[in-house]
């Protein structure tokens, strides 16, 4: 079993994300290999609240260039999670 650090790798912190902070969602960067259960698992014990849905969204890498050489950005996961009503993750709440 993999420890719920490694699932879960960072929260996006950007203008629509912080817009979803209103209906009690929060964004972020999950593992590729993580299914929604394992997430869910992650979010609850890492920060100590309920969880009563979480959407994930697979989404590919763009295609960038730096001068003739072409490359890609990695491609990343992201998982939406919606906690039950009344609870907060604090690591939020500044922003």
């Amino acid at each position: 079993m993999r420890e719920y650090r490694d699932i879960i790798i960072r929260p996006v912190v950007t203008e629509k994300s912080m817009d979803l902070l209103a209906d009690n969602k929060y964004t972020f960067i999950v593992d590729k290999k993580a299914n929604k259960t394992e997430i869910k698992n992650a979010i609850e014990n890492i920060f100590r609240v309920k969880v009563l849905e979480v959407r994930t969204v697979n989404a590919k890498g763009k295609p960038k260039r730096l001068g003739r050489f072409e490359g890609r950005t990695p491609d990343r996961k992201k998982a939406i999670v919606t906690l039950k009503p009344g609870h907060k993750i604090k690591l939020f709440e500044g922003m």
